[in-house]
C-alpha cells in the first residue's frame, strides 16, 4: 500500500470518529427543535480542559456537551451521556437553557427488557427546572419505579452529578 492511500484512510477514519451517531443525532435534533422552537441551529461542542474535567463528578468528553445557538444567539446546552441499568447502559439527553436550568431530559436508547418506564415523560418531568445546587434524592423528591430501581437510582445519581458539574463549570466561567 502506498503512503497516500494509508494517509487518506487514516484521515477518513479520524473524520468519521467525531460527532454523534446518526440515529442519536436525529433524536437530539428533534428534541432541540421542539424545546427551543427552532428549525435551524448550530450545535457545537464545548471543550473542557483536562485539569478542570478531573474535578467534575460527571464525565465530559469531546462529544457530549454542546452549545445550541441560532443567529449567533445562545439558546442553551445539550448534554448526552450514559447511565447504568441492571446489565447494560442507557443513553440519555439533558437540554438546558442558557442559565443552565433543565428544560428536558430524555432517555434516547434503553437496552434492557425491564425498566423501560424510566423513559416515560411523566417520570422524567421531575428533572425540569432543576439547576446547579439542587439535590435530587431517590424516594424523596424523585419517585421510585417498581422494576426499575437500578435505572432510577442511576439516572438520579447521573443528574445529581451533572447539576454539580454545571455549578462548578459556571463558577469557573466556562458556561
Amino acid at each position: 500500500m502506498n503512503f497516500k492511500y494509508i494517509s487518506f484512510l487514516s484521515l477518513m477514519l479520524l473524520l468519521m470518529s467525531f460527532g454523534l451517531p446518526k440515529n442519536i443525532q436525529k433524536k437530539v435534533d428533534k428534541e432541540i427543535k421542539g424545546i427551543f422552537s427552532v428549525e435551524t441551529f448550530k450545535f457545537t461542542g464545548v471543550i473542557i480542559s483536562s485539569d478542570i474535567k478531573k474535578d467534575l463528578p460527571s464525565k465530559f468528553e469531546e462529544d457530549n456537551l454542546f452549545k445550541i445557538e441560532t443567529n449567533d444567539e445562545l439558546l442553551g446546552y445539550a448534554y448526552l451521556s450514559q447511565a447504568s441499568s441492571k446489565t447494560a447502559q442507557f443513553d440519555y439527553l439533558v437540554l438546558l437553557d442558557k442559565d443552565l436550568v433543565v428544560l428536558k431530559s430524555k432517555v434516547l436508547i434503553y437496552r434492557e427488557e425491564y425498566g423501560g418506564e424510566i423513559g416515560s415523560k411523566r417520570w422524567l418531568k421531575q428533572f425540569i427546572g432543576k439547576k446547579g445546587g439542587d439535590t435530587l434524592k431517590y424516594g424523596d423528591n424523585i419517585a421510585a419505579i417498581s422494576g426499575a430501581t437500578i435505572s432510577v437510582r442511576s439516572m438520579t445519581n447521573a443528574m445529581n452529578n451533572l447539576l454539580e458539574s454545571l455549578k462548578i463549570l459556571h463558577s469557573k466561567n466556562i458556561l
